[in-house]
């Protein structure tokens, strides 16, 4: 070995855990082939996948591939009610031979799908490889649940995590993606990658704290590219986008007057003071309730199916009361029940739903509706995901969002849409980073990864 290979053998890279794909299904899209074979070649990947691109496709391909080579079974992990959509969707593809939902643990099936928070029900040492759909939706859950998931994963042999691309900037998604897989930890790769401003590493300073080190950033993004592969659309990956063409998506804002603000000091204002603080958002949610969720209902009537995005129990219930035909999720409910109303509505036997983004948003496809009211907060993530749902490749229809927020939020309003803009600065970037470290990576080693074969 000459001193070159060995300085390439003591850089921090992911391996090939995996194995040569023994079955491709002919009716996926080119790209789709093309994230199957290099996912199942490295055993352990990330799939950071844009909404509607197939990513529940290539997950039942990924389990039956395991199966055929190992003779196991794989365990599919999904938000709520998404199990239902992969039974749904294997019935229409035939993908897999043998696949259940199973709810207390109990199955015959070599394909295995349930609810996160069921996996309680299950051993880790009876799977050949667990699939974490819709796997951002880890940082919802408590500590307990998520440290939980995370050691249940580590004693996998194959690992794969599917979800839409991350936040760029939030690098704690992708440390803890990498730890999950078997790769650097984030604590590691913070060391290794990022500077932080002060002389302290603590946790939660994480998100906040640090930077990438500018002689570090192509580094960084190589070293994500050899464990993940990332897509917005088809030709972040060199294919055709034709036949993945978005609808438009239209977005109208609906302020409401708070009146109680308009009087200050004795005085009648023409405009309503900007809430700035965080304490004075709140206090504008509280005093417009009534008046947003009225404009919300009005703006819903002329749509047969609809979804309504509030944040606060008592929004939802009020949205209840004056849209007979809405039916509320609520977080109190058991998971049963959840699943009753969110199977209802995909199947059209509800027409409006009642939910909160951080109970709902991830996975679900809802291109049956193309309407959606929506109450705005500081949270980019959760309105991304939330309009996601409707505005995905299948939808049909032009998909249009009612904000609905009191002019005394239009601060909160000015900084979700500042942080859409960056985010798609910031997708893109991070797209070409990782996809370019990707191609360099075949390149470089076409010993180890071969490109694939339909190529």
């Amino acid at each position: 070995m000459d001193y070159i290979d060995f300085l390439k053998n003591k850089r921090h890279s992911a391996g090939n855990f995996g194995f040569e794909p023994v079955y491709i299904p002919e009716f996926l899209f080119d790209y789709q082939k093309y994230v199957l074979e290099y996912a199942m070649k490295k055993g352990r990947c990330a799939i950071f996948a844009d909404t509607g691109l197939g990513k529940t496709a290539i997950e039942l391909a990924l389990a039956e591939n395991i199966i055929r080579k190992t003779g196991g079974r794989v365990l599919i992990l999904t938000p709520l009610a998404v199990a239902f959509q992969f039974i749904k969707e294997n019935e229409k593809l035939q993908i897999c031979d043998s696949i259940e939902y199973s709810r207390q643990g109990k199955y015959k099936s070599s394909v295995v799908v349930c609810n996160y928070e069921r996996l309680k029900f299950f051993n880790p040492e009876d799977f050949e490889a667990v699939i974490l759909d819709e796997s951002s939706i880890l940082k919802n859950f408590e500590g307990a649940i998520k440290t939980h998931i995370t050691s249940f994963i580590k004693r996998v042999k194959y690992r794969y995590l599917c979800t839409a691309t991350p936040s760029p900037n939030d690098f704690i998604e992708l440390g803890t993606s990498s730890e999950a897989l078997g790769y650097m930890g984030y604590m590691d790769m913070l060391s290794k990658f990022f500077t932080n401003n002060e002389d302290t590493i603590k946790p939660q300073n994480i998100g906040t704290k640090w930077i990438l080190k500018g002689h570090a950033q192509d580094k960084f993004f190589e070293w994500v590219s050899s464990w993940s592969i990332s897509l917005r659309k088809p030709s972040d990956l060199g294919f055709s986008d034709d036949k993945h063409i978005l609808p438009q998506l239209i977005t109208k804002h609906h302020p409401v007057k708070n009146e109680e603000n308009l009087i200050v000091d004795g005085q009648i204002q023409l405009f309503n003071q900007i809430a700035r603080r965080l304490t004075e958002v709140r206090q504008e949610n509280k005093m417009t309730i009534e008046q947003r969720c009225a404009r919300a209902v009005d703006l819903s009537k002329d749509y047969q199916t609809s979804v309504y995005w509030c944040n606060f129990n008592n929004e939802g219930d009020l949205l209840e009361q004056l849209d007979p035909n809405a039916k509320q999720i609520k977080g109190s409910m058991n998971l049963d029940k959840k699943e009753e109303l969110l199977l209802a509505f995909a199947n059209g036997e509800v027409s409006k739903l009642i939910t909160k983004p951080k109970i709902t948003a991830f996975g679900l496809n809802w291109q049956h509706c193309n309407h959606t009211v929506y109450f705005p907060t500081f949270s980019y993530e959760q309105y991304y995901q939330a309009i996601r749902r409707f505005w995905r490749f299948g939808q049909k229809n032009d998909v249009v969002v009612d904000m609905v927020y009191s002019d005394g939020q239009k601060r909160v309003l000015d900084s979700l849409m500042a942080k859409a803009e960056k985010a798609n600065q910031l997708f893109d970037k991070l797209n070409t980073s990782v996809n370019s470290g990707f191609k360099d990576t075949i390149k470089n080693f076409d010993t180890q990864i071969q490109k694939p074969s339909f190529l």
